[in-house]
């Protein structure tokens, strides 16, 4: 058995020789490929996927388990696994050209998503800044509270004067308190949830850390073993001994875990998508003892390569018992895909496929409905379900009402040479995919709304109250810059505000889509001329509103007119609390901060779209 393992990962290896000249992705300040601008794999690492699926998966498919194991098998092994067989000098065939970052890459893209090395180096066993003690958690809800994506399930990200303890006049006073490295990381990308005065932190290095909000020391770790990129959600549970609270998150392999908030010990772990390419990019939301997550893939890179066995993967949510882990209900955005055609290799096709859901969803009690976004179809006919907000029954799952913002938007990587798979879309879409939460609103009148942004720069607003009509589109980049919406606004209950991709940040009346203001934050470009994009996710306080840039700078705005209040720039080496050598800050072009107790937080150094990566958490608090 394991002479055919090594066999079989010497094959993944192959044909890499011809490879993009990786460098070691710890020190890279160059900006990675833009993979469709949604949750693609660390720098480096998304090669890794582009030669698996391009010169492997002839030997790696399911039903070609006798010649080599499934790529599903090789998934389950970790980076180190995978690298000291790929590696072994005495396989001279493993070699093909390959060097050595190379052969790294492609081991931790399969492996896991982090770097090879990195769960020893992130052990909090290395760190000297362990806490005095571990006293029992406080009620989360009785003090500053912030958890999830959104703060609050209708995904505003508006944290109230009386949680965020931060006003106005306190912005232009924020300097840095502390900041926590994340040893051998390379993008901090995940928002931390606080409650009980800790902060829950993920990492792209396979752990999970409780820290205090004040300090920065350490209660405990959580070695997952794989990058754990979304959001964490905290609430109570029941029927786990002495537990009453934990947190909630999921992982780059599809996985969901639960955890004692207090000491961090695993109460349930749940698997929610078998395909060997699905993962969990954006956060569970918890609302009443159920969870709702949403499901995504990485097929899509480079599913256009004639050897690949396109396309099999389906966006979806699936709901869990927060208490159980049990699964009461999965509802996907694409029909089971069935055989079509085959290539001219005779490599099976099927269709259709797509619809990721990259974003966390939004929870509606008034109409015991759940809303979120999807990505495009991968194959031809384009689906309803694809680039649309969906509604789905609380309870069941069943499919209430959908609005298709882009429609006839079939796209795969993969496609422009000659050499492609019969799988590739006649005519390519425009990759418009609904990355961002739907936000649910109230207007002054009373009246409801459910916004969002697509990529090319629109925003829409639904009536939830009327099956999902829609109420009125702008485009939102209009005479302000080129970009779109990726990650996600802020809302108040008069306006609704995004960073833009191609830079600044506008906002719009909720209740008309007329715009505000519109502030171009860097007119200038940035070094060099390079073009800084703002499309992180906004964050609010009353009064201000945050957003980051590709430069790495963090921005606080007047929500009333768009003009500066404060800035920082994260893009520099930090002296962390825990003593990470080298530590240092990155792009901000995903997360917003996250503020409650009178400290901000947000982690730096997400460079996928353009920037230096990073991997540090940085927390700031009035002076």
């Amino acid at each position: 058995m394991k002479r055919n393992l090594d066999v079989a990962i010497c094959v993944m290896a192959v044909g890499a020789a011809a490879g993009l000249g990786w460098v070691s992705a710890v020190h890279a300040q160059a900006p990675a490929p833009q993979a469709k601008g949604k949750a693609a794999p660390q720098m480096g690492m998304e090669d890794g996927l582009t030669y698996f699926q391009t010169r492997c998966m002839s030997c790696h498919r399911e039903n070609n388990s006798e010649k080599a194991p499934s790529a599903r098998r090789i998934r389950q092994m970790t980076p180190e696994q995978i690298y000291a067989v790929v590696s072994k000098p005495s396989r001279p065939e493993h070699d093909q050209g390959l060097t050595d970052a190379q052969k790294r890459r492609t081991s931790e893209f399969m492996g896991g998503y982090r770097q090879i090395g990195s769960v020893e180096a992130g052990n909090p066993k290395n760190f000297p800044n362990a806490c005095p003690s571990n006293p029992p958690l406080s009620d989360p809800y009785a003090g500053a509270f912030w958890s999830g994506w959104g703060v609050d399930i209708q995904n505003t990200r508006y944290q109230r004067t009386e949680a965020a303890g931060i006003t106005k006049a306190d912005v232009p006073k924020l300097k840095l308190k502390w900041a926590f490295g994340f040893p051998l990381g390379i993008s901090a990308y995940s928002p931390p949830a606080i409650a009980s005065g800790r902060v829950f932190a993920a990492t792209d290095i396979g752990w999970v850390y409780s820290l205090d909000a004040k300090t920065g020391c350490y209660y405990w770790g959580y070695e997952t073993g794989i990058t754990v990129r979304p959001a964490i959600s905290i609430g109570p549970v029941t029927g786990r001994g002495n537990t009453k609270y934990a947190i909630f998150f999921g992982d780059a392999k599809a996985n969901v875990y639960s955890l004692d908030a207090q000491d961090g010990k695993l109460l349930w772990k749940r698997k929610v998508e078998d395909f060997f390419l699905g993962r969990i990019t954006a956060a569970p939301k918890l609302y009443n003892g159920r969870l709702y997550v949403p499901v995504s893939s990485s097929e899509e890179w480079q599913s256009g390569n004639p050897d690949y066995e396109c396309c099999t993967s389906r966006g979806s949510v699936v709901a869990l018992d927060a208490n159980s882990g049990e699964q009461v209900w999965k509802t996907y955005t694409m029909a089971d895909p069935k055989p079509t055609q085959k290539n001219p290799n005779g490599v099976q096709l099927y269709a259709p496929a797509g619809g990721s859901v990259w974003n966390s969803p939004t929870v509606d009690p008034v109409r015991h409905a759940v809303y979120f976004g999807t990505g495009d179809t991968q194959t031809e006919p384009a689906q309803p379900l694809g680039d649309a907000i969906v509604a789905v029954d609380m309870d069941s799952g069943k499919v209430l009402w959908s609005y298709q913002a882009q429609p006839n938007d079939a796209f795969m990587g993969g496609c422009r040479d000659q050499n492609k798979s019969k799988a590739c879309p006649q005519v390519m879409g425009p990759d418009a995919d609904i990355g961002n939460s739907p936000m649910l609103s109230t207007l002054p009148d009373g009246r409801r709304v459910l916004i969002a942004g697509t990529k090319n720069g629109d925003v829409f607003a639904l009536d939830p109250d009327n099956r999902g009509a829609l109420i009125w589109r702008v485009a939102a980049n209009s005479g302000g810059g080129r970009g779109g919406i990726v990650w996600g606004g802020a809302a108040d209950h008069e306006n609704v505000y995004y960073g833009m991709g191609s830079g600044g940040m506008v906002a719009l009346k909720m209740a008309t889509g007329q715009r505000v203001w519109f502030q171009a934050i860097n007119a200038s470009g940035g070094t060099a001329g390079v073009r800084v994009g703002n499309n992180a996710a906004a964050t609010m306080i009353p009064g201000v509103v945050f957003v980051g840039g590709t430069d790495g700078k963090l921005h606080a705005l007047s929500a009333t007119d768009g003009s500066s209040l404060w800035e920082f720039d994260t893009a520099r080496e930090f002296d962390t609390v825990n003593k990470v050598a080298g530590a240092h800050g990155g792009a901000i072009s995903s997360v917003g901060p996250v503020v409650a107790g009178g400290m901000m937080y947000i982690g730096s150094g997400y460079g996928v779209g353009g920037g230096p990566f990073g991997n540090v958490l940085l927390a700031f608090g009035p002076e």
